[in-house]
């Protein structure tokens, strides 16, 4: 069992920066893999990144690649997502999500087994 709060949610004007963070508390974090959703209101959750274990791999959703970056402290039990030139479009609940087991689907919501409670995100034009 884990779980997993966000941070760093909050207002930007387009073309800003945020950096969200999650922490992870209960079995070991570095077993975990990790990933980041998003959900806009009347939208499906969508994939942003993930990151493998150790950390050595990393995904991207197409619409973020190039903006955003994941990263992971396993001595922090924390993982990030740096979010640059952020647009209207960005705008979303962003969720921390993790996995018990190695992805094959990283992309998919239903892989993961444990979701955060999620942080807002609102870029204004």
């Amino acid at each position: 069992q884990v779980q997993l709060v966000e941070s760093g949610g909050g207002l930007v004007q387009a073309g800003g920066s945020l950096r969200l963070s999650c922490a992870a508390s209960g079995r070991t974090f570095s077993s975990y893999f990790m990933g980041w959703f998003r959900q806009a209101p009347g939208k499906e959750r969508e994939f942003v990144a993930a990151i493998s274990r150790s950390g050595g791999r990393t995904w991207y959703a197409d619409s973020v690649k190039g903006r955003c970056t994941i990263s992971r402290d396993n001595a922090k039990n924390t993982v990030y997502l740096q979010m640059n030139d952020l647009k209207p479009e960005d705008t979303a609940v962003y969720y921390c999500a993790a996995a018990d087991r190695q992805l094959m689907l990283v992309v998919t919501p239903s892989r993961y087994d444990y979701w955060g409670q999620g942080t807002q995100v609102t870029v204004s034009s």
